[in-house]
């Protein structure tokens, strides 16, 4: 089968679906690749380097007769328009809240994978682009914060005196939220975090960080994500957290839900206690944002505090954020198409749960 690599359209985009590296992985199992013309330019790959690979470097309409498409992003109706019918299509999707998308996927006959789908379970972790990226935002949104801080993070002890080192507070212990962890504390920060899930109080504790504990009231998780907190709960993890929050150089943000708003976790009286000249980096941004006056893509001030709507972390490391999402991409292949050739087991749990659209029928939906 014959697998094209898009260039990605979203502006401010500089990942690709496919490095290099991975195309020669993929021909060895039967694929043969191909690859829109500086699909890799932004990540650093460049044509020649994708042609060193075997693979064929191509316009995006000459990618048009292939039979698997790859892209990160979620296709625009333009594109999907310009697609042949009866082909498969694999990048992110967010089915969830893109309805008319998968839509026009199907209705084109067109098996569409759903990579951020792809089921949070132990066999599909190699496979999981959702944590591959979370953990380099992370890392991204720490810098983002030490770049923006007007402080340096470590304790720094001097002829003319001692620098007390930054106090960073972290809202979720998931992927990113972890990675922020263990970077801060690199960095020489003072950590704190706090989760709905108390069994992420060990996860903090391992990294040098303190857990902020929410008695009386759990929220667990399901799925590999943490449910959606109660107003109860909400109102305990801000009595629990503001004394932190009054203390904090540098707060970072990275509660989602899937397929919903982000959930509010710093509102405007809890923004109030910040002190000024402290940062929030709200990873959430593009879903709404955790704090109530983060705008999307913006930077604002607002009392003294600086809040960054942080957009698309993981591509301003386009060159290692390109390499993990290939990988993802290659273990999921390995699964569907050991010899070259898609298959769909639709008995697999894995399947199951990232075929959005398949022979016409939507399979996943919202609801």
């Amino acid at each position: 089968m014959k697998i094209a690599v898009f260039k990605e359209s979203r502006p401010g985009e500089n990942r690709v679906a496919i490095s290099p590296q991975v195309c020669t992985s993929l021909q060895k199992m039967g694929f043969e690749v191909w690859v829109e013309k500086d699909a890799g330019k932004s990540a650093h790959f460049t044509n020649e380097m994708y042609e060193l690979t075997g693979a064929t470097v191509k316009s995006a309409a000459d990618l048009l007769s292939a039979d698997v498409f790859v892209q990160i992003n979620v296709p625009t109706t333009e594109k999907i328009n310009e697609l042949p019918a009866g082909k498969i299509w694999i990048s992110s999707l967010y089915y969830r809240t893109n309805a008319e998308v998968i839509d026009a996927l199907n209705k084109k006959n067109i098996s569409a994978i759903s990579l951020d789908a792809i089921p949070r379970i132990s066999r599909a972790q190699s496979m999981d682009i959702l944590s591959s990226q979370a953990n380099l935002a992370g890392y991204r949104a720490v810098i983002e914060g030490a770049y923006h801080l007007d402080k340096i993070f470590p304790m720094l002890m001097t002829a003319a005196g001692t620098v007390t080192p930054s106090k960073v507070l972290i809202f979720g212990v998931g992927v990113a939220g972890l990675q922020a962890i263990a970077t801060a504390k690199r960095l020489g920060a003072v950590v704190e975090a706090t989760d709905v899930r108390p069994e992420t109080k060990e996860q903090v504790q391992s990294l040098g960080g303190k857990f902020i504990e929410v008695k009386g009231v759990e929220v667990g998780s399901e799925g590999g994500y943490a449910k959606e907190a109660s107003e109860e709960y909400r109102k305990a993890q801000r009595d629990a957290v503001n004394k932190s929050l009054a203390q904090a150089d540098l707060v970072i943000t990275t509660a989602l839900v899937p397929g919903r708003k982000a959930p509010v976790l710093i509102d405007d009286e809890q923004l109030s206690l910040m002190k000024t000249g402290s940062v929030l980096i709200d990873m959430a941004a593009e879903q709404g944002g955790n704090c109530t006056q983060t705008k999307t893509g913006e930077i604002i001030d607002v009392n003294g505090v600086k809040i960054v709507g942080s957009v698309n972390l993981p591509s301003a490391l386009s060159a290692n954020a390109s390499e993990l999402f290939a990988r993802n991409i290659w273990e999921l292949l390995k699964l569907m198409a050991p010899k070259g050739d898609v298959a769909f087991d639709m008995n697999d749990e894995i399947v199951q749960g990232c075929l959005v659209a398949h022979e016409g029928t939507i399979l996943l939906t919202s609801n």
